[in-house]
């Protein structure tokens, strides 16, 4: 992983105890003062499940890693090491079987943790039935492309248990990042005889939940915005987590999160924009690159938005760089491409991607406007009214404002309607395609090209777009099996995938890379945050006097 990325330099983020500097102290009775080992933190939007097949958002992503844990977790130095495996695999010579044998844990009901957890829940997500976004994630295991077909029955999947401490994983090909493929969200276990009893309400509350990992999720209904993350005292690392509250509360106006951070309410709140700017030179604000990429999303099953030319036209008419500077401010760069810069390097010569795939389809006004009167011909319209679609956090208002601003005054005839609604209902209706526009955000679970560019599979969960091109489809499937022992070859035809996608198809909208900015604690030690996959665990972290 290493090798691959420049960007895994872990970063310390959020937040301390009590706030910027209401510290609480108590004396043992060796004299020792000792921290309160309390946090309050922000999070910019709503939890939406806890249900490792089911989530969709970076946030409940986050929150799903804080309450479960899988065969590898991340060091503090961001590389995989193992969790639930209590030691390293046997791999048969051919590299295809993997067998495992699981330490002793348990849930936080005291339930083991069972091999049979981990088949049950790889093999809900891999199932059609449950039409999980994450499902083509499923695929590095044998048999799981042809059960998402509806070809084999689900049993069929390359995972199975010997005996309660024995798993075994039969693979489709080759896997050389397997241990980080393993510490994304989708592989995490499901205590299955409690999943089964819950049946669709599992993972909606936390009523409705147990994990085995350093946290439990208390005071989430489903629907509230502030809950409480708890020391699992079952976790089988228990000694090494030092924090025993985390307080989090849905904040989604920037204003008011760096408000209450300075009131003292909050240890932990985003910066953008304006605030983004201004504390430049706050010591408590810090600055982290990531590999989240911000998009926009056309529906193609739609006349106007599935012309290629309305879509090359809105995509080359946006000033990426004007909009990073001066609208997110917070370290964000302009992205010409769907796989961003300092994330994956060429195995071969260490060329990062990004320079090396070149920029695809920059911000060009005259190329922007030719293509956008080749649209309205072949169309036979000349006044176009769209709707846009995002969330409603303080970034995504600014972001699209931005949008309907750049595209209004240079897309002649042009209307943008701007639909902001919270996160869960822009999700549902994204998934639904129910939409014109969408503008979301991606970030990669591990450090691959093609975590970026199977989102646009036309098989794959998270395609809400209607984008089918059975060669590009093809390429991803030769990408994940035959040429996954040809790392050049591999490496070049996830170069000439991308082209189609943004060059010829333009299937996908991307126009910025993101960073993070926040504010801090001084007090706060050992969090870790990550440039892709979820974006912070505390796990390691504690408060210092």
């Amino acid at each position: 992983m290493k090798k691959l990325v420049s960007l895994l330099a872990v970063s310390t983020l959020l937040l301390a105890a009590c706030g910027t500097g209401n510290k609480s102290t108590s004396t043992s009775q060796s004299g020792a003062k000792e921290v309160k080992q309390e946090i309050s933190v922000s999070t910019p939007g709503e939890l939406s499940t806890l249900d490792s097949a089911q989530y969709t958002d970076v946030n409940s992503s986050d929150m799903i890693g804080q309450v479960t844990e899988g065969l590898y977790r991340l060091d503090k130095n961001g590389d995989p090491e193992l969790a639930m495996a209590k030691e390293k695999p046997k791999v048969s010579e051919d590299g295809l079987t993997y067998t495992f044998k699981l330490r002793d844990a348990q849930y936080s009901d005291g339930t083991q943790v069972k091999a049979g957890d981990f088949v049950y829940a790889f093999q809900t997500v891999v199932d059609p039935a449950t039409a999980s976004s994450a499902s083509s994630r499923m695929d590095i295991f044998k048999n799981a492309s042809k059960i998402r077909s509806g070809e084999l029955p689900v049993d069929q999947l390359g995972v199975e248990a010997k005996d309660d401490q024995t798993l075994v994983i039969h693979l489709e090909n080759p896997a050389p990042f397997l241990p980080e493929i393993l510490t994304g969200t989708p592989f995490m276990p499901k205590q299955q005889a409690f999943a089964q009893e819950k049946g669709k309400a599992y993972g909606t509350s936390a009523e409705n939940f147990v994990g085995n990992g350093p946290f439990i999720l208390k005071g989430w209904n489903g629907n509230n915005e502030s809950w409480t993350l708890e020391k699992n005292p079952k976790y089988w690392d228990k000694e090494n987590v030092r924090l025993e509250k985390i307080n989090v509360q849905v904040v989604k106006e920037i204003a008011t999160g760096v408000n209450l951070f300075n009131d003292g309410q909050l240890d932990y709140t985003l910066l953008s924009d304006v605030y983004a700017q201004n504390n430049q030179d706050n010591p408590l604000a810090h600055f982290a690159p990531k590999a989240t990429v911000g998009y926009i999303s056309a529906n193609q099953k739609r006349t106007v938005t599935g012309n290629v030319h309305v879509r090359q036209a809105i995509l080359q008419a946006i000033n990426k760089a004007s909009f990073t500077k001066n609208v997110l401010a917070d370290g964000s760069k302009p992205l010409n491409g769907f796989v961003p810069a300092n994330f994956a390097k060429n195995p071969d010569t260490g060329e990062d991607y990004r320079k090396e795939a070149g920029n695809l389809m920059s911000y060009n006004l005259k190329a922007a406007q030719k293509a956008w009167e080749t649209a309205k011909k072949e169309l036979g319209q000349d006044q176009i009214h769209l709707e846009l679609l995002a969330s409603d956090t303080a970034v995504s208002k600014k972001t699209v404002e931005f949008l309907q601003g750049q595209l209004q005054q240079k897309l002649p005839g042009l209307t943008i309607e701007i639909k902001n609604v919270p996160l869960q209902n822009r999700l549902d209706l994204q998934t639904a395609g129910d939409f014109d526009l969408v503008y979301g955000t991606w970030t990669p679970d591990y450090a691959d090209p093609i975590n970026f560019l199977e989102f646009y599979e036309s098989t794959g969960g998270l395609n809400s777009s209607g984008y089918v091109n059975k060669d590009y489809d093809a390429g991803l499937v030769e990408a994940r099996t035959t040429l996954a022992t040809d790392p050049a070859k591999r490496w070049q035809k996830l170069i000439d995938l991308e082209k189609t996608l943004i060059e010829k198809d333009t299937a996908v909208l991307p126009f910025y890379q993101g960073s993070v900015a926040y504010l801090q604690s001084k007090h706060l030690k050992g969090l870790q945050v990550f440039p892709f996959g979820r974006t912070v665990s505390y796990r390691l972290a504690y408060v210092s006097e």
